[in-house]
């Protein structure tokens, strides 16, 4: 009996603490803001897609034509000093082109086409392997990507300004509110990397290009957006 009543005192004594220290602490207001920073960092690597499409009415000729360019193209690049391993196939396609006038399945042709991928670390050498290659016998530009090797520091500097919007923001409604911010319950983050796509690239086709006036291709890089997001609760009273 006397053990009991020891243990029921001693919940008691708990309960009351427990009680004492949540009526002597503050209410706290949690505010959840999100805050987001970007940063823009130089492009330093390249990748150029580009080849040969052509159409033939037998499989081999077209086939052999198309292998034919790219080996030319390939020759031509590495005699202007772009390294073997730089030069990757990127794809290679053939298939069969139908006519079905008067709802008759007839082949017609068969297209072709092989790509090349160049990579490069030279910003100025862009606009040149273009123009080399399509001096080589290229005829479709597929795609210029650029890409940035170090993004840590910028990495860094995005999630700062994330944080920092987060805050800016959490104070202003804190302020709105008549309380004042007083530590963090928890904070979570993310990145993104939005390298280039659709590039500031000006170029001129070499199917249109007129090797007479001299013409060159002209390629201006796009910048790397470097992006962070924050998710923060604050605490306030």
């Amino acid at each position: 009996m006397k053990r009991m009543l020891k243990t029921m005192l001693l919940a008691c004594l708990v309960a009351l603490m427990v009680f004492t220290a949540c009526a002597d602490g503050k209410d706290k207001t949690e505010i959840n803001v999100n805050g987001n920073g970007e940063v823009l960092v130089a492009a330093d690597t390249a990748v150029i897609t580009l080849g040969i499409t052509t159409r033939n009415k037998d499989v081999l000729k077209a086939q052999n034509t198309v292998n034919a360019t790219i080996e030319k193209i390939r020759a031509a690049l590495i005699e202007n000093e772009i390294k073997k391993e730089d030069i990757n196939t990127d794809r290679l396609s053939i298939y069969a082109i139908y006519d079905y006038s008067n709802n008759v399945e007839r082949l017609t042709a068969y297209n072709a086409s092989s790509y090349l991928a160049i990579r490069t670390t030279d910003m100025d050498m862009v606009g040149k392997i273009i123009d080399i290659a399509f001096g080589a016998g290229a005829n479709t530009l597929n795609d210029i990507g650029f890409s940035a090797s170090d993004t840590e520091e910028a990495s860094t500097e995005a999630l700062t300004a994330a944080v920092k919007d987060a805050r800016r923001k959490a104070e202003i409604m804190a302020a709105a509110a008549g309380l004042k911010i007083t530590g963090i319950e928890s904070i979570t983050e993310s990145y993104s990397y939005s390298g280039d796509s659709g590039v500031n690239a000006f170029y001129k086709n070499a199917v249109m290009a007129d090797e007479a006036t001299g013409a060159s291709t002209l390629v201006q890089a796009s910048k790397l957006k470097v992006s962070a997001s924050v998710s923060i609760v604050f605490e306030a009273e």
